[in-house]
């Protein structure tokens, strides 16, 4: 099993940045990649940023040069960077866990809110 806590959200102006964090502890190595996704009200569940495990990324289109993940693998941590955010970036972040094997269910963590407003 496998759990996921972010945190780092907050409040934060147009044009500003936050960096967002999650922890994964237990038995990580099930993991072929990680994610954060993202759900904004009356939206559906959307992809932001993705890292496999031999370090390929890819970013959904509406933050594509805006956000960087990354990871540290001595910590179990993987980072989400939002930089020039916007008030469409208002949302809660989730982040998620990918097995290796497709059969097995995603895992998730509680969320963070963000808020982009001035």
């Amino acid at each position: 099993q496998v759990q996921l806590v972010e945190s780092g959200g907050g409040l934060v102006q147009p044009g500003g940045s936050l960096r967002l964090s999650c922890v994964a502890s237990g038995r990580v190595f099930e993991l072929n990649a990680m994610a954060w996704y993202r759900q904004a009200p009356g939206k559906q569940r959307e992809l932001v940023a993705r890292i496999t495990n031999d370090g390929s990324t890819n970013y959904g289109d509406s933050v594509k040069g805006r956000f960087t993940i990354s990871r540290d693998n001595a910590k179990r941590t993987v980072y989400l960077e939002m930089n020039s955010l916007k008030p469409e970036d208002t949302a809660v972040y989730y982040c998620n866990g990918q097995p290796h094997l497709s059969f097995y269910s995603d895992y998730w963590g509680q969320g963070t809110q963000v808020t982009v407003s001035s």
